[in-house]
């Protein structure tokens, strides 16, 4: 160790300021570690996101944050400071930053409606396949595919009074009121309505077959004549399984009218995922056909 090594080394307090540093990146990979085993198969996706993410991540976390400060107030009671000082300050950020991504998973949570099913048309709804409910059923999947489906009263802890209300009213609640709202970044959810396209069936049919092909969706049914699409979108974290129901019909007065709908197999709140899949979908079909 040469002589300026020697100067800035802090001896046993460098040594907490590492293991605080090794242990704020431990969390980090924890957070992985939890998402990948459940997306492959190590173990359900109830015990990575419930038990190893959100029950013993956050207490990971917390440790990761106290050993930080510890080392931190360690660095600065004496000199030689700086190296101890920066590795403990860096464990702090890793935490820090951790505990804001699980802190905004939360509230993200809280601010959007209870609901894991959307689609553009609820006074006709979109109903899957005998192929795909055998594979939801397959799947072990929890949440039914219904026609008016409320909210189940598990709800009521985090989202009071929701329990028991039509998710197609909690949709149209969160959706983009482009009448009363200046901006969709206000609403939790984009508008999402049927698209009428200036184009026969068949072109129209095609065109959103190769849209879903290029998304790397599983295609499960896609029938020309019932004008019927399905489709399943696997998440690389945790292995999250949605279904995509598509309905492609012709119009009586020419062009093709196009409803979309997203459900989660699992799960009370999707997070928005669904309601964003739906909306790009539909930016990129109108595109596509306009």
């Amino acid at each position: 160790m040469s002589s300026v090594d020697k100067a800035q080394d802090a001896g046993w307090r460098a040594t907490v300021a590492k293991v605080s540093l090794g242990l704020s990146i431990f969390a980090v990979l924890w957070f992985v570690i939890a998402a990948v085993g459940a997306r492959f198969g190590a173990w359900s996706w109830q015990f990575g996101l419930g038990t190893m993410t959100l029950n013993w991540g956050l207490k990971l976390i917390f440790l990761a944050l106290g050993v930080s400060v510890v080392a931190m107030v360690l660095a600065l009671i004496k000199a030689p400071r700086k190296r101890a000082f920066i590795l403990s300050l860096a464990a702090l950020l890793v935490a820090g930053l951790s505990f804001g991504r699980v802190a905004a998973f939360g509230g993200q949570a809280t601010r959007l409606p209870p609901i894991h099913d959307v689609q553009t048309d609820w006074s006709d709804p979109i109903q899957p396949s005998e192929r795909l409910v055998a594979e939801r059923k397959a799947d072990g999947a929890m949440n039914p595919i219904e026609d008016a489906p409320v909210v189940p009263e598990a709800a009521e802890g985090r989202w009071p009074g929701t329990p028991g209300r039509l998710v197609s009213e909690l949709q149209e609640e969160a959706e983009f009121r482009p009448e009363e709202q200046d901006s969709p970044k206000v609403a939790p959810y984009p508008k999402l309505d049927t698209y009428e396209a200036p184009v026969a069936q068949p072109d129209a049919f095609a065109t959103i077959v190769e849209l879903v092909k290029d998304r790397g969706w599983k295609i499960v049914s896609a029938d020309a004549a019932e004008g019927r699409i399905e489709a399943t979108e696997t998440s690389f974290w945790f292995g999250f399984k949605d279904d995509v129901m598509i309905r492609v019909l012709a119009m009586e007065a020419g062009g093709t009218r196009i409803d979309v709908r997203s459900t989660s197999r699992v799960g009370l709140s999707d997070l928005g995922a669904n309601a964003k899949r739906v909306r790009n979908l539909l930016d990129d079909i109108e595109v596509a056909l306009h």
